[in-house]
């Protein structure tokens, strides 16, 4: 009974005086890893299936999701993180020579895009999913 008269005590003193209500915010919890689901996703993009006869150029959004994959990895698994620099190359090289322009399937852009599934395929194993 003291317990619910104190309890009461502390609800009502607050009645009135002014100041403002204190809202809590809820806490946003993990949830479960997406890391695996995204690896997945991307193994079933054609440019991860077949590089060499892909337009780069067709190839830019898998390049920007390979990227932000990149970044995952070394959010949610920083034990892997010279695995994301593994990943992180031969984006760079695609970036660097424009590949996001050229048509023509092959070449350093194929190329860069061959070592991007190679990446993905051994960062993928060790991730799991």
């Amino acid at each position: 009974m003291r317990v619910i008269v104190a309890c009461l005590l502390l609800v009502t003193s607050g009645c009135g005086s002014g100041e403002a209500p204190v809202t809590v915010k809820p806490t946003q919890s993990a949830g479960p890893d997406v890391l695996p689901i995204k690896l997945k996703a991307l193994t079933t993009d054609q440019c991860y299936l077949t590089p060499g006869t892909e337009s780069p150029k067709g190839c830019q959004k898998y390049v920007t999701e390979l990227s932000g994959a990149a970044g995952g990895i070394r959010k949610r698994r920083p034990d892997l993180s010279s695995h994301a620099d593994t990943l992180d190359r031969p984006i760079s090289a695609f970036r660097t020579a424009n590949c996001q322009d050229q048509a023509a399937p092959g070449g350093p852009c194929g190329q860069a895009l061959a070592d991007m599934s190679a990446a993905l395929t051994s960062v993928k194993s060790l991730v799991g999913g």
